[in-house]
């Protein structure tokens, strides 16, 4: 899917907290040789990063997210040296997740069930998170795994399109860019509590379907519980 943003290698500059920590190894296998504390503050950071991550998205400064750890910058630093690393490693399980939906559909006999399969938990698992809306979405230049399995699912989708097309289910004009289109789409219906948001994103992603093919006339789900006034408002002017 095309990239909406490359994101540099966010690395520290020298602080109080002494020189910058020298890089360091990340992923599960970092992981194990860690002593128990180390592995400890480890687990706290990752999950201080899903949480700030999901609510305020993966651009937050690294400063907030090891306050919300209880640790140091040089701490954080230390298991994760930049930004992409502590981005990926945070989703590694969401787009796990992705690429193994993207694998069941490819064997679904049935080409349009499993195209519609993915759009669906792939859309719900945006409105769940926004932090992996962005993270998917995002390219990273020093994040191998993350950029292997953004290509994987690419490929995946592609054929997954092709094989709805021939079956004659998917408009022929159907492109993998509008896969794209549909989930920047479906980003902005993150913004609402839990529930209308899960329920915004699948009347946004029956309203595409139904769109993606001619002649369905599939019930829509229940509309999202939304009000007017609960739409975002613009920041206010300095």
């Amino acid at each position: 899917m095309p990239a909406q943003r490359s994101h540099k290698a966010d690395r520290p500059a020298d602080s109080a907290d002494g020189p910058r920590p020298v890089a360091t190894a990340t992923g599960p296998r970092a992981a194990a040789g860690l002593r128990a504390d180390a592995r400890h503050n480890r687990d706290r950071i990752l999950e201080a990063a899903r949480q700030a991550f999901t609510t305020q998205g993966i651009d937050v400064p690294l400063t907030a997210v090891a306050r919300r750890a209880g640790v140091g910058a040089a701490t954080l630093y230390r298991h994760f040296p930049t930004r992409a690393s502590l981005v990926t490693e945070t989703f590694a399980e969401q787009l796990d997740t992705c690429v193994a939906v993207l694998d069941e559909a490819l064997e679904d006999p049935d080409p349009w069930r499993g195209f519609r399969t993915v759009v669906e938990k792939v859309c719900s698992m945006q409105a769940a998170d926004r932090g992996f809306t962005e993270a998917f979405l995002s390219r990273f230049p020093d994040a191998l795994d993350h950029d292997r399995a953004r290509a994987r699912a690419e490929d995946g989708l592609a054929l997954l399109i092709r094989r709805a097309q021939d079956a004659g289910q998917l408009r022929a004009d159907f492109d993998l860019s509008d896969m794209t289109l549909l989930f920047l789409a479906n980003c902005g219906v993150g913004g609402g509590s839990g529930q209308a948001a899960q329920a915004a994103s699948r009347r946004l992603v029956g309203f595409f379907l139904q769109s993606f093919r001619a002649g369905n006339t599939e019930p829509l789900p229940p509309p999202a519980p939304l009000e007017l006034d609960q739409l975002p408002q613009p920041p206010p002017r300095r």
